[in-house]
């Protein structure tokens, strides 16, 4: 009787070859996400009386406010602007973010349709 287990096949070239797959993929997700902390995302509200820049961090870097928008007697509207142009900025660095996870993760379709288990 044949005795059961192991890597039929040659399989451990082939795990070997996967391993190699996958630590390249690392360091290309490293690269990339160091990348995108560097670059800066920015966004307008109120036809550009506010701006807001994000880093790939999500953290708030620069915040501009023009004259016009500061207007003592309507303090709600300057706010409503800022959180808008700060969600904004968010969102295009989620998008960046969201864009890069997908070109590393689409290389996932080469190691023969996902893995056995």
């Amino acid at each position: 009787m044949a005795k059961r287990g192991g890597f039929p096949g040659g399989m451990p070239g082939n795990m070997n070859n996967l391993m190699k797959q996958a630590q390249r993929m690392q360091r290309q997700m490293e690269e990339g996400q160091k990348e995108l902390e560097a670059k800066e995302f920015s966004a307008k509200a109120g036809g550009g009386a506010v701006e807001v820049v994000v880093t790939g961090k999500k953290e708030v870097v620069k915040v501009t406010l023009s004259e016009e928008a500061v207007d003592p007697d309507d303090i709600e509207t300057l706010q409503d602007m800022i959180m808008a142009a700060a969600n904004e900025a968010l969102r295009q660095a989620d998008e960046a973010n969201n864009e890069l996870m997908g070109k590393m993760t689409g290389g996932l379709g080469g190691l023969g349709g996902g893995l056995p288990f």
